[in-house]
């Protein structure tokens, strides 16, 4: 399983927000230029979240994005089906009725167990994914990085910050 690497930015764009929270944010430049990524991609990103209702704001390179919802509201999962969607990762195309050995569609009543495999372990993983939360991401991040990495971040986020109204 590969996740789509627009996953990856929205989730990386959504931890720098986490302490902004509830009235402060970025502005799309500033959010690809802290993560050095092409300000277009990004911003794609960023529209996908906002019509996810994960993120507010925008309007262009000017304007800023926020958090639209409290951090520990916001978990990864949400963040994965914003940018990918809902479908399943596996599809099954019954392939069992196909070739010389092929099942006949009425011998075929159950689901398929290779592809019950593959709900069980998908629900698994969103499941867990489902469980970690922006508020608590964003603590370990801080706490990985270490007390000299958050301050450099925050003084070079801090200029840059813009606030509602």
């Amino acid at each position: 399983m590969r996740i789509n690497k627009g996953v990856e930015w929205a989730a990386h764009a959504c931890a720098v927000l986490v302490p902004l929270w509830p009235d402060r944010g970025l502005s799309l430049a500033a959010l690809a230029e802290f993560h050095d990524v092409p300000e277009p991609y990004m911003a794609k990103q960023m529209q996908t979240l906002s019509r996810a209702g994960l993120v507010e704001g925008g309007r262009g390179r000017s304007g800023f994005y926020k958090l639209a919802r409290p951090p520990a509201e916001i978990t990864l999962l949400d963040i994965l089906l914003a940018v990918d969607g809902d479908e399943p990762m596996f599809r099954c195309t019954e392939i069992r009725q196909q070739g010389p050995c092929g099942s006949k569609p009425r011998d075929c009543k159950l689901p398929c167990n290779i592809a019950a495999g593959y709900a069980r372990a998908e629900q698994a993983y969103r499941d867990s994914l489902a469980e970690i939360d922006l508020a608590t991401l964003s603590r370990s991040v801080a706490a990985q990085l270490g007390m000299e990495k958050v301050i450099q971040a925050g003084q070079w986020i801090g200029p840059r910050v813009r606030s509602r109204g």
